[in-house]
């Protein structure tokens, strides 16, 4: 608790997904100085804003969130955007914290950057052994020159750079836009809605036999924070939940507590991503002992009733209470 009492911390996308959950555990282990910059004021594409940012509030620490992100289709429609927003956000911010002296720097990467056909689960010496998978390679490799700098500038610089590998996110507050949400929250979007309009089918991109592993987003704001407090090497660590499922599988599991009744119709012409991800979190457990805790039915449960409870959701709210209420709209 110590640790965090006296440190100025910033943390880009903070006020998102994984960064809400971040920012709340740093006010649980006593952190008071904590500075969340949003993009209206801030925009880290802009050099010039990411020196403003140093300026002005002057960290210890940052941890760095922020990022360009969605599923494969928004990836598929926008590649160039993907590349050069996270990677220009992630070079300059860790390049003026040299600049300014900071005290470490906590770069979130992703599951993404590793190769296509990486032997599976991923161990973090495989990164570098092949291209990642084509419908998110420009994200992966943006965010895979973070590895880059940070050991360049460890061994020229000392800098105190760390990156953190999560497996593919889910959980409360999770981006429910079909344009560019990951996997689980389209699920349970699209069961939900299909339920409401009595459809009897929803489609499913790709064929289900790609596997992907999640991890809560709670787990996944623990790690990071640990990682912050105890690991300061240059060299990768993944966080993952251990849990490898298809996407057949998955399907099953969100039409089951979303309660959805109709077929599930795949569509094999659509792209199914990388064939397998699952990763070895071995180096995480040993390095700052982080294991994950949600199990992973539970996690799917929360989610969808997140998801019932918060998102423009009156319209299921009035469909469950009777027939009377569904002509209504």
């Amino acid at each position: 608790m110590n640790f965090w009492t006296k440190k100025k911390v910033v943390v880009t996308g903070g006020a998102g997904f994984l960064g809400s959950f971040a920012v709340e555990k740093l006010k649980e282990r006593g952190c008071t100085s904590i500075f969340v910059p949003r993009s209206k004021d801030y925009d880290l594409t802009d050099n010039g804003a990411c020196k403003r940012l140093y300026t002005d509030f002057q960290p210890d620490m940052v941890i760095h969130l922020a990022a360009r992100v969605g599923g494969i289709g928004a990836n598929l429609k926008s590649p160039g955007k993907f590349f050069y927003d996270n990677l220009i956000m992630g070079v300059q911010m860790i390049e003026q914290g040299r600049v300014h002296g900071l005290e470490k720097f906590v770069a979130v990467g992703t599951i993404c950057s590793y190769p296509k056909y990486t032997p599976v689960p991923f161990k973090e010496n495989d990164i570098w052994n092949g291209y990642p998978e084509e419908s998110n390679a420009p994200y992966g490799m943006a965010k895979k020159m973070f590895i880059v700098q940070a050991q360049a500038y460890h061994q020229q610089y000392e800098s105190n750079i760390i990156n953190i590998l999560p497996t593919n996110l889910y959980g409360p507050r999770d981006n429910f836009d079909l344009e560019s949400s990951h996997v689980i929250p389209a699920l349970i979007r699209k069961c939900l809605e299909a339920k409401l309009r009595n459809e009897r089918s929803i489609t499913v991109w790709g064929t289900g036999e790609a596997t992907r592993e999640f991890l809560y987003v709670e787990d996944a704001a623990e790690g990071i924070l640990l990682a912050a407090e105890k690991y300061n090497k240059p060299d990768p660590v993944n966080l993952g939940s251990g849990l490898e499922i298809s996407i057949r599988d998955l399907v099953d599991l969100v039409v089951k507590h979303t309660g959805f009744k109709g077929k599930i119709v795949w569509d094999p012409s659509k792209p199914d991503g990388q064939p397998r991800r699952s990763v070895d979190t071995s180096r995480a457990q040993s390095e700052f002992g982080f294991e994950a805790r949600m199990p992973f039915e539970e996690g799917i449960k929360n989610t969808i009733q997140w998801y019932r409870q918060h998102a423009n959701l009156k319209l299921l709210q009035n469909h469950e209470k009777g027939p009377s209420a569904q002509t209504k709209r």
